[in-house]
């Protein structure tokens, strides 16, 4: 600003007038001292200060200069009302000017000239980055910026760059915006991402001592905690889906009318409301007006609108959640962002709920599989020697047979004890909703005969099939293998017998042939090491009532032994069938039909029951009876196998 000398000396209270460009433009005689005289029409704004002013008079050749203070009044209505607060401070960091939105958000109505910034907004806490915002645009001439946090919980970002100008001492002008939305909402994800890692955080000492609807209960309280008293949802449904049969099944429900917690939900499209929708689709629904919303199936009678959005794991559907409000367009895309963000949290610790109830079982189902392999051979030791034993006795001792018999009975209890026990320690309802258990039901309770010289394929077979529920029992070979036929009741039949084509004593078709002599129908399958079968004993087999998918080439897969067991019991059971359909058309007269697993009859002249070590019964169709001391009638065509 420039200055007369005497304008500047003079102390009157004249009016006086302001003259931008050479005051010897002014019309009419005014005395110097009551002219102030100004190079531009910045320095105007400062002289206008004076209340003696009356005046402005613009030289004609400043007359271009004229923009330039519309410019400034045009900047200066904007300034006033533009949505930002702004300030101009001195370097005491006093307000000089404020607009109209700085002095809203400070809750006054009067100027707030000369107070102090901080002052004006209730001395505030500042948070960074800078904790000196003004001083450091002071000293540096750099812009800088900070974040205010005032006493009634609301956030300003403020930014502060100086004004130099070399006829003005130096300011600052700082632009305030109101972030509290932003903030609160960063607060409110933190706040949703703590919560997601503590819904299923539990210590291993909790993990031990919690029983599985234990961990579930504490899991569905923390979740309704969070989103009731965290996202402040008031009426919330949670539903897992069943991935097997497509339904939704409850998991949580808080408000819900309990007609409609109970209503039976699909995830489908049509017909299902949005949560079906929700299922089918994986995609979020904002229902704003359910007066308007065909989809919508309400769960209390009060409810306007609905926010629901899926459980996602993987890019897989694991259910959803479904909020209501009394209230017409009640959520927003916040409230939709946050909803999906907490999903996914919940869809994470249902899965780490899942993993640690599968590992639990899987420990358990660890543990009574090391026992069982442990006693499943023995055991079959036991009942080997038992029959053995129980064969000699047989018509002479009744007493010691039927305590052999017991001993049968016992070594059999211990193995499904054993058995039992691993299922009530692994209870499938540990298991996630909608997940189905491997056993295949036509396999449970089966009673299978493995014969096998081989240790290995002995425990191979117990460990395999007997995690689909089968009874199984094994023998080292063919005269084994007779005896526990022969020595088995009603309630211990074989359903299957699995034996390789070459045992110690005899081949695979020579045992079918000789439990031919004991069974109505043997259900025999033959295992044999890459297609060997020198003696084409599995041909012959075939020939003499072998299924033909009785066969089994090691090593083979679980798969083919499923299949190939599952074969030959649906086989049987066509055979029983035929059998029961072919019984009214039997004879009159003929007499009872015998038992399957009896040994004939003797004569009254017979001689006794032979012992273990007797020669078996001659093949019709083989030759000559052997000698007494003659070992087993072998194949006519092939060797001992």
């Amino acid at each position: 600003m420039n200055r007369s000398a005497e304008s500047t000396q003079n102390v009157t209270t004249h009016r006086k007038l302001i003259c931008i460009g050479d005051p010897m433009t002014l019309p009419g005689d005014f005395p110097e001292e009551d002219v102030v005289v100004v190079d531009g029409s910045i320095a105007v704004v400062d002289q206008l200060e004076d209340p003696a002013i009356d005046g402005v008079w613009i030289a004609r050749d400043k007359l271009p200069e004229v923009s330039e203070l519309r410019g400034i009044s045009q900047s200066g209505i904007m300034l006033r009302d533009m949505p930002e607060g702004v300030a101009l401070l001195d370097t005491e960091l006093r307000v000089l000017w404020a607009n109209r939105r700085l002095l809203k958000w400070a809750g006054l109505t009067e100027s707030p000239v000369g107070m102090s910034f901080y002052e004006v907004l209730s001395n505030p806490e500042i948070m960074g980055p800078d904790f000196c915002p003004f001083h450091t645009a002071l000293a540096t001439g750099d812009e800088s910026n900070s974040t205010l946090h005032t006493e009634d919980s609301r956030y300003f970002q403020v930014h502060a760059a100086p004004m130099m100008h070399p006829d003005h001492s130096r300011q600052l002008v700082v632009t305030v915006n109101d972030i509290t939305e932003e903030i609160l909402q960063q607060q409110k994800l933190a706040a949703i991402h703590n919560a997601g890692r503590e819904l299923a955080d539990l210590r291993p000492s909790e993990i031990f001592m919690m029983e599985v609807d234990e961990r579930i209960d504490l899991l569905k309280e923390n979740i309704r905690h969070y989103l009731s008293d965290l996202l402040n949802f008031e009426v919330i449904e949670i539903r897992l889906l069943e991935q097997a049969t497509g339904t939704l099944m409850p998991l949580l429900s808080v408000g819900i009318d309990q007609d409609a917690a109970d209503r039976q939900l699909f995830a489908h499209p049509q017909g299902n409301g949005v949560t079906g929708y929700v299922a089918a689709s994986g995609v979020s629904y904002i229902c704003h007006d359910v007066i308007n919303d065909p989809l919508f199936i309400p769960g209390v009678a009060n409810s306007r609108s609905s926010l629901t959005v899926p459980l996602m794991l993987h890019d897989q559907v694991l259910g959803t959640i479904n909020i209501e409000s009394p209230d017409v367009n009640a959520f927003g895309d916040a409230d939709l962002q946050f909803l999906e963000i907490f999903s996914r949290d919940i869809a994470f610790a249902l899965n780490t709920l899942e993993l640690l109830v599968a590992q639990k079982a899987n420990t358990a189902q660890q543990s009574c599989d090391a026992i069982h392999s442990a006693v499943a051979l023995p055991v079959d030791e036991i009942l080997n020697d038992a029959v053995n034993v129980m064969e000699q006795y047989i018509g002479h001792s009744g007493e010691v047979t039927d305590r052999l018999r017991r001993v049968l009975r016992n070594a059999r209890d211990i193995k499904q004890t054993i058995q039992q026990i691993g299922q009530r320690m692994t209870p499938l309802e540990a298991v996630p909703v909608g997940h189905q258990s491997p056993c295949h039901t036509a396999l449970r309770g089966k009673r299978i005969l493995v014969v096998d010289a081989d240790e290995q394929v002995r425990e191979d077979a117990h460990e395999l099939l007997e995690r689909y529920g089968c009874i199984v029992e094994t023998a080292h070979k063919g005269d084994e293998a007779v005896l526990m036929v022969r020595g088995s009741d009603e309630t211990s039949t074989y359903d299957v017998i699995i034996s390789d084509i070459k045992l110690p004593d005899y081949s695979g078709y020579q045992l079918m042939l000789k439990l031919g002599m004991l069974m109505d129908h043997v259900p025999m399958v033959l295992m044999t090491g890459f297609g060997y079968d020198p003696g084409h004993s599995i041909v012959k087999a075939r020939q003499n009532g072998l299924h033909a998918k009785g066969v089994l080439f090691k090593p083979f897969r679980l798969d083919q032994l499923v299949d190939v067991v599952k074969t030959i019991l649906e086989d049987a059971e066509d055979k029983k069938k035929t059998l029961s359909a072919d019984a009214p058309n039997a004879s009159p007269n003929a007499g009872p039909t015998p038992d399957p697993n009896a040994s004939p009859a003797p004569g009254p002249n017979a001689a006794p029951a032979p012992g273990p070590n007797a020669s078996p019964a001659p093949d019709p169709n083989a030759g000559p009876t052997p000698g007494p001391n003659a070992g087993p009638a072998p194949d006519s065509n092939a060797s001992n196998e």
